[in-house]
Formats: structure tokens, sequence, C-alpha cells
């Protein structure tokens, strides 16, 4: 079987700006993520998260690193560029991953973030 790295895309929004809040998104779009493409946290090179300036809370690369064998995966915070109008209280991420070449990839779109990328995403929790 070959194998190659590829990318995988998601992002979730949140109703506020809090601990709770965002650590129940993050880990909710994470779930998914693992489960729709049987990804192990081993096949994970790195992970870049971005949030919109609205959300400061909690890193959710901090929520991430808390799950099991997560902890040595590289990841990184970072804020989305500001665009007037755009969506609010977003999370996204960009992973980058040592998948099998024929297995399908299942990018991750949840809550009001099934917006962004309807044609590609799994229309998951509005």
């Amino acid at each position: 079987m070959e194998w190659q790295m590829r990318a995988i895309r998601g992002a979730t929004t949140v109703g506020e700006n809090s601990i709770v809040a965002i650590t129940e998104a993050v880990t909710e779009l994470l779930n998914e993520l693992e489960d729709r493409n049987q990804l192990r946290p081993t096949e994970i090179l790195s992970v870049t998260f971005s949030v919109t300036r609205d959300l400061d809370a909690i890193f959710p690369a901090a929520i991430a690193r808390s799950r099991p064998l997560w902890d040595s995966v590289a990841m990184l915070d970072v804020q989305q560029m500001y665009v007037e109008g755009s969506l609010q209280r977003c999370i996204r991420f960009l992973i980058h991953a040592y998948l099998p070449a024929s297995s399908p990839i299942h990018h991750v779109y949840l809550r009001q973030a099934a917006k962004l990328r309807p044609d590609w995403g799994f229309v998951g929790v509005q």
C-alpha cells in the first residue's frame, strides 16, 4: 500500500468565547475528523489551528494536546485574517498526515462553518 502526505481541512463555530464552548467545539471537530477519516494521531505530522479575532479564551492546540497520543503532534495556533462580514467565532484547522494514497479524504465542516465549504464537508451539527 502506498502512503503519502495528505492535507485535511475542517472548521466549526462556537456560540460564545468561553473555555467550555471552545473545548466542546474543538473536541467535537477532532472526534469527527478521526472517525470520518479513520485517522490515528500517530499519522498526523502537523496541525495549524486558526481562530477568528473574537475567540481568545483558550488555544485550540491546548485542547488537542490533551487528547490521547496528540501530545507529540506539532501544532500551531494563529489568528485568522479578519474580513468584514466573514463568519464569526470560527475555528479552522489544516492537518497534514501520512495516509494511504487510495483513502478518500473527508473534510469536516460542522455547525455554522458548514456554510464555508458545502461542496467538501460532512454536514454535521447545526
